[in-house]
């Protein structure tokens, strides 16, 4: 890849939850494109994994071991990612996960995990970030992972739509205080990813291909680590506040199942 497009070469980057999947991706691509990066991972044997697929590209990767959801540690571990690059221009944070269960049978505690998982953790991480680069008077890019569950209802996914709807707000809320000290914040919002929670197996492309998502199958972990590149990036320096989607075109159309469409119009 020839990073000089983006503008990247010689910049540190720390890559919340970077141990795999979307993270995996993010950090190889930040790496090719000429970041020196900060793998954090909860599992020392993946971000001492992907730190070393850094390495392979000719950039410094360091592995960051913390629980990123526990926000008493998580000065400290973006401390650590600044000492060791001296310094960071880029975060980008991955964490999410999304509780499959019923509105009437949500407990407030895994309501309040949920929100944990998605979006305080971003709130905390980003600022510590951010308070970092207002202190140095540094320009800086921030990027985080949101959800199509984000932009429209989500049944059995409420306390996560809800979560990813709010981080899409607080995004922002960051680029317009943010915005005149150079630091830039925008969201990336996946639709159906192959991931490892999430393989691409028969059943599932068989789902997709049946679903409203317009191109019929699942991007890949790079499909959104290309955006995150992308935002986090030069080729993205008047974009912020923004979220861009990566959905096949999910969100293009409607709910309505396009065989049902040609039968009601006669198509």
């Amino acid at each position: 890849m020839d990073g000089s497009i983006f503008g990247l070469e010689g910049k540190r980057a720390l890559v919340i939850g970077g141990g795999r999947g979307m993270g995996e991706s993010s950090a190889r691509l930040l790496a090719q494109a000429g970041c020196d990066v900060a793998v954090l991972d909860v599992d020392p044997d993946r971000a001492g994994h992907v730190a070393e697929e850094v390495r392979m590209t000719g950039r410094r990767g360091i592995p960051v071991i913390a629980d990123i959801l526990d926000e008493t540690v998580t000065p400290g571990a973006i401390a650590k990612a600044e000492e060791e690059l001296g310094g960071l221009d880029v975060m980008v944070t991955i964490v999410g996960q999304a509780l499959f269960k019923p509105l009437m049978d949500v407990t407030i505690e895994e309501w309040d995990y949920d929100q944990n998982r998605n979006l305080r953790y971003f709130f905390v991480a980003a600022r510590a970030v951010a308070a970092s680069l207002l202190k140095r008077g540094k320009p800086g890019s921030i990027v985080c992972i949101a959800s199509v569950d984000g932009l429209q209802g989500a049944p059995f996914h409420a306390s996560y739509g809800a979560a990813k709807s709010g981080l899409i707000h607080l995004v922002k809320s960051m680029a317009s205080e943010w915005g005149r000290n150079g630091i830039r914040v925008n969201a990336v919002v996946p639709g159906t990813i192959s991931t490892p929670r999430l393989p691409d197996t028969d059943e599932m492309r068989e789902a997709v291909a049946n679903s409203p998502v317009a191109l019929g199958y699942s991007g890949t972990t790079d499909d959104i680590g290309k955006a995150v590149l992308f935002l986090a990036s030069d080729m993205a320096s008047y974009t912020t506040g923004s979220t861009v989607m990566v959905d096949g075109g999910w969100m293009a159309g409607n709910l309505f199942d396009p065989r049902f469409m040609r039968i009601k119009h006669k198509i």
